[in-house]
């Protein structure tokens, strides 16, 4: 069950997708930020300021990113349904205490870099979450129309909507979403034939914005690592402190511009080599592009299934969509 905001589920958002077969020095947020309006959010990543929390259990952002989001995902289906042909289940309910990586219950963790620097050893920690970038992929290849580059500059992710086919992430550049499988609306139309789960990640704390709130990680952030704020401003602040430490920015040009600046006082090509790439641990490769190019257009056919999937079920997932509504309606948790 969502903990943010209920949606709206109606014939309409069903046939949509059926068819698609901060408060920091000198910035402040808005007082009305709206989920799909207002004004438009960035959020900066400052690696000079982050120290881990090393004197916690785990990173401040880290655990009040799980606190908010911990009844985000609904109850699995047991046993999960296992998809034909691919024959491939991934399964984190089990494993919800991992927090040294991205997993569909773990939606920031922060690396920790060793580095040579100017002849000394530097440790600089790097919270990595979704980048919200500016013309993302991940939005403009979903079939289901279940991923939106909001107004605000968050990216979300539907849950709802979502069928798990992870083109997503096949698209992001950092392969940030994670599936969770034997949960949305893919279980309710053909679950051996039709996506397998939902994608999850980081939302930049949608729900919260739109109450005018802070995202968890920027307001839990003892060290004032992490902002956000007006996107001119926090561009603006993030070459004001590059050029104040002689730094860097990342973000800025990756992936055809992202939401999400860092600044950092080492060279950002040094972390990256400290980041070995394995799945729910993305590297920082420098002047990334898009990978929409890349992209498969059968893969998009094939996982859309119109023929096969949605027409097939269109009936038995509306008739689910509806009862998920009315269940939000009666008991509908918020955490923000």
């Amino acid at each position: 069950m969502k903990n943010e905001k209920t949606p709206e589920i109606s014939r309409r958002s069903f046939l949509k997708a059926a068819a698609g077969a901060a408060a920091l020095s000198g910035l402040t947020l808005p007082k009305a930020v709206h989920a799909g309006g207002g004004k438009q959010l960035a959020s900066l990543i400052d690696l000079s300021l982050c120290d881990g929390c090393s004197d916690r259990e785990a990173p401040a952002c880290v655990s009040a990113c799980r606190t908010i989001n911990k009844d985000t995902i609904p109850p699995i289906a047991e046993p999960i349904p296992v998809p034909w042909p691919r024959k491939t289940v991934e399964d984190w309910s089990r494993k919800r205490e991992v927090k040294n990586r991205l997993t569909p219950y773990n939606f920031i963790y922060v690396h920790q870099a060793e580095i040579d620097w100017n002849g000394q050893k530097k440790t600089v920690y790097v919270p990595r979450r979704c980048m919200h970038c500016d013309n993302p992929a991940c939005a403009t290849i979903c079939p289901f129309s279940a991923n939106h580059k909001q107004t605000n500059g968050a990216v979300v992710i539907d849950q709802d909507l979502c069928f798990g086919g992870a083109k997503c992430k096949t698209v992001c550049p950092w392969e940030i979403p994670q599936r969770q499988s034997g949960v949305g609306i893919y279980l309710h139309v053909l679950p051996t034939l039709m996506g397998n789960g939902v994608m999850y990640k980081c939302d930049l704390c949608n729900g919260r914005l739109g109450k005018g709130a802070l995202p968890g990680c920027v307001e839990a952030c003892p060290r004032k690592a992490i902002l956000i704020g007006p996107r001119a401003d926090i561009f603006a602040l993030a070459e004001e402190r590059a050029t104040q430490m002689k730094g860097y920015i990342y973000g800025k040009k990756e992936n055809g511009g992202t939401s999400t600046l860092y600044v950092s006082p080492v060279s950002f090509d040094l972390i990256n080599k400290t980041m070995r790439k394995k799945p729910g641990q993305p590297d920082m490769p420098t002047g990334v592009e898009r990978r929409m190019a890349g992209t498969d257009p059968l893969g998009k056919l094939v996982l859309a299934a119109p023929a096969l999937g949605i027409a097939a079920g269109a009936a038995g997932a509306f008739k689910w969509l509806s009862h998920r509504k009315a269940q939000m309606k009666e008991g509908g948790k918020d955490n923000g």
